[in-house]
């Protein structure tokens, strides 16, 4: 009786870890919807992508902040030093001014962190 409880602990306890994990990656499919109404006004991504009202960002993930070439950055952007890490870019997502005082991005945030994740998850499919 005692094993039986023991490994139905175990069994829940790894599935709740696991599926923490699976729901932390976030949904492509959902970050693409959201991008398109939410960055795609400004930002695109995609093998055609090119700047716009702000930059392309195909491999955006472990890209220093404004090093792409065929956009002007803000000054803020360029001299930040940032790092585009998951870390760093959900961060800047949800309040950019925070992570790059003096941005020009025009940009109010967004605070749930599933869409945060989603918008992450979708930016990862472009290398």
């Amino acid at each position: 009786m005692i094993r039986a409880s023991v490994l139905t602990f175990a069994l829940l306890l790894t599935t709740g870890l696991l599926g923490t994990e699976v729901n932390a990656a976030g949904d492509a499919e959902a970050g693409g919807k959201l991008f398109s109404r939410t960055c795609g006004g400004c930002h695109q991504v995609g093998e055609s992508a090119r700047p716009g009202f702000g930059p392309e960002l195909n491999g955006v993930i472990g890209r220093t902040a404004g090093s792409t070439t065929g956009y002007q950055y803000s000054e803020a952007m360029k001299s930040s030093g940032v790092v585009w890490t998951r870390e760093t870019l959900a961060k800047y997502i949800e309040d950019p001014k925070s992570v790059v005082a003096g941005t020009r991005m025009i940009f109010w945030g967004i605070s749930d962190p599933e869409k945060i994740e989603n918008l992450l998850a979708y930016l990862q499919t472009f290398p």
